[in-house]
């Protein structure tokens, strides 16, 4: 019996034997291997500070009109920072938060990985999916991916680089082991830390802390408070989701997580941990406002690629922009959509504010005002313009020496289009008013005197006129031309009303104000905008001023009056109402507003004297807060016979007219007869203007 114990004690104890001679021999050779690759990927390592800004394309910072920023586009880049120059706090929370033994483990920790496996696997995932019990130098050597530099021609874009970086193999985990061992033995803990803490993603686009600081609290990473550090540390777990500028309130809960660790390991104290989160960290008011982002991104989209969405410098662009007049436009669509917009309608709006030169002080492009990249309805929208197309038709009849006493008529009109047949324009009220001044036209938006206009002056002036003040989009060729039948943008339109403020010239909107290289005092390039050539005589310029104050005043536009104000401005109400405008200017301020939706539904009782009037408004009334009335660059026209021949026309359209109908139109062209000033009528004037009327209205033709 015990001569077998001893012999399977012997086949045992030979077993075993072998098993360790394999293991020591296969040890031996793994170790050596793992030593080769340590020393292989070390000696290719370049210096530590060569490898702080990994970023594939550059960052676009742009300033207010007051030079403060308040957007950031790109890989944002706040500048090199060490482990050893930011806040005490932010180094002592990213160790807390990502890897508590960093200073004791040889670049990678087998009691986190054996830890992660274990949670891993308990929650029903496989060993490397979810936690990683990756080390600070392992994600180090993710983020420079080992090595390996950002190639296009291998990788579609820097993200499809990160994620190639970061997939999850056995061998990619072999792999980063061992490479993190050679960054341990070619830096110092306090070059891998700075490496890391520069690279790492921490979202709203900002690659490193100094950025991320910069971007979410205005300061430098040097300069956080606890509860800042810990938010900051907090976003390494998710980035995107956590950025409390998505999400302040997630972002304040994961950085309470964050002290609590920072207390339990002893780098806060209970009263310094109860302080923080007591008092979480706030955005700075920047990144709260989050304002003009549909500005931001116009400017990205009008500026030189290569220095915007394609740069791969740091840039600085200083702009028109102007936060206190981007609030009042914001708060004034939040304010109508809230109160005077049914609940549930999918109904947008669009609103720029610009300068008299084309300078664009605000934009609001949506309804959601806190977007990036959204599609812009005030840049990007085409829609038809309606009657806010009509001042061009009168801009070309004034210039061509017409008054705003003239006469026109408004009666029935059928026009015979090659090709088409025959067309035959509507007033928006179905009534036709006889012989109507230009004032009167363009105040009560009537659309048969407008057609009739455009036919006198001629349809190809009429376009060239709206050319030249920037409608650029396709212009119609036929008469429909004169009720806005071609299509436009909002910001087009709108600096095509800020010619008509500034005397008659065209503009180019802009927001680009000057661009140049981060650390560079000299610009690049300056404004690409501003006013422009000669379009109409200033006279008329000031006419068109004149008609379309009485648009506000008594016409259809009487929703954006504001007492002690003079304003002027257009409606427009497209066919079917599926576009509503009102766009119109004070002394100083130009304001456009469109209204419609996305698909082209038409609007339920909307038109542009209506809710875009009421927009309009209460845009201004924010914008000019605060400021003395300053009156409107016009010319009141003398009354003339065209008046009391069209006041008397609209009195007894049709019939014999009467010598108290006469008297009534005289006075209301030319005031009451005590009164009345040297231009008042002779006897044998008015007796002409007598025969006139009799002739138009008493033949019973009209």
């Amino acid at each position: 019996m015990g001569s077998i114990v001893a012999f399977f004690g012997r086949i045992l104890g030979w077993i075993a034997g072998l098993f360790w001679r394999i293991t020591w021999r296969l040890s031996l050779v793994v170790s050596i291997l793992i030593g080769l690759g340590v020393l292989y990927y070390a000696m290719q390592l370049p210096p530590a500070n060569s490898l702080v800004d990994g970023r594939a394309r550059g960052s676009v910072t742009l300033l207010d009109r007051e030079g403060q920023p308040f957007a950031w586009r790109g890989d944002q880049f706040g500048g090199m920072i060490t482990a050893d120059t930011v806040s005490a706090h932010l180094h002592n929370a990213v160790i807390a938060t990502e890897d508590r033994r960093f200073y004791w483990h040889p670049g990678v920790d087998p009691r986190g990985i054996a830890s992660a496996v274990r949670i891993n696997l308990r929650e029903g995932r496989g060993p490397l999916e979810g936690h990683g019990g990756s080390t600070i130098t392992q994600q180090a050597a993710e983020l420079i991916c080992l090595g390996r530099p950002f190639d296009p021609a291998e990788w579609e874009d820097e993200r499809d680089y990160e994620r190639s970086c970061r997939r999850t193999t056995i061998w990619g985990k072999i792999q980063e082991a061992v490479f993190a061992m050679a960054m341990e033995a070619r830096y110092s803990k306090a070059e891998i830390l700075t490496i890391y803490m520069n690279r790492v993603y921490l979202g709203a686009g900002t690659r490193g802390f100094e950025a991320a600081s910069q971007r979410y609290f205005g300061k430098s990473a040097a300069e956080v408070t606890p509860a800042e550090a810990a938010m900051l540390a907090g976003l390494l777990k998710a980035p995107s989701a956590l950025a409390p500028t998505s999400n302040l309130q997630r972002s304040q809960d994961r950085a309470s997580l964050v002290v609590g660790l920072m207390e339990e390991q002893g780098y806060l104290s209970a009263s310094a941990a109860a302080e923080a989160r007591a008092n979480p960290a706030q955005l700075s008011r920047a990144a709260r406002e989050q304002a003009g982002g549909y500005f931001a991104d116009w400017v990205m989209d009008t500026g030189p690629e290569f220095f915007t969405r394609g740069t791969t410098e740091d840039v600085i662009i200083r702009t028109t922009f102007d936060r206190r007049i981007q609030s009042a436009a914001e708060a004034a669509m939040i304010e109508v959509f809230e109160n005077q917009v049914r609940e549930g309608s999918a109904a947008q709006a669009a609103i720029v504010v610009m300068s008299a030169d084309g300078a664009v002080r605000g934009m609001v492009g949506g309804r959601d005002i806190r977007v990036s990249g959204a599609f812009n309805r005030a840049t990007q929208a085409l829609r038809q313009t309606g009657s806010a197309f009509k001042p061009f038709v009168y801009a070309a009849a004034l210039d061509l020496g017409r008054s705003p006493n003239d006469l026109v008529e408004d009666v029935p009109l059928t026009i015979t289009i090659p090709g088409s047949g025959d067309w035959t324009p509507q007033n928006y009220d179905r009534e036709f008013k006889g012989w109507v001044t230009l004032t009167q036209a363009m105040a009560e938006s009537r659309n048969v005197p407008a057609v009739r206009l455009a036919q006198e002056v001629g349809l190809g002036n009429v376009r060239t006129v709206a050319a030249m003040f920037g409608i650029e989009s396709d212009l119609a060729a036929g008469p429909a031309l004169a009720l806005g039948a071609s299509e436009s943008t909002l910001v087009e339109m709108t600096g095509a009303f800020a010619g008509i403020l500034n005397g008659g010239s065209s503009v180019t909107p802009y927001g680009l104000v000057e661009l140049r290289l981060l650390g560079d005092d000299a610009p690049l390039m300056g404004a690409g905008g501003g006013i422009g050539e000669r379009v109409i005589r200033e006279e008329a310029a000031r006419q068109l001023t004149w008609m379309m104050h009485r648009v506000v005043e008594d016409g259809t536009g009487q929703r954006a009056r504001i007492e002690g104000w003079e304003f002027a401005g257009k409606s427009g109400t497209t066919s079917a109402a599926r576009d509503a405008w009102f766009i119109g200017f004070s002394a100083d301020y130009v304001v456009g507003v469109w209204m419609g939706y996305d698909d082209n539904t038409p609007l339920n009782g909307v038109t542009g004297g209506g809710l875009p009037a009421e927009i309009w408004r209460q845009t201004m009334e924010r914008v000019i807060a605060g400021l003395p009335p300053t009156p409107l660059p016009m010319d009141v026209p003398i009354p003339g016979s065209g008046d009391a021949i069209a006041t008397a026309s609209n009195v007894e359209l049709g019939q014999p007219l009467s010598d108290a109908a006469l008297d009534a139109a005289l006075e209301s062209a030319f005031g009451p007869s005590p009164t009345r000033s040297e231009e008042t009528p002779a006897q044998a004037d008015r007796d002409t203007i007598q025969s006139v009327l009799d002739n138009i209205l008493g033949g019973g033709g009209n």
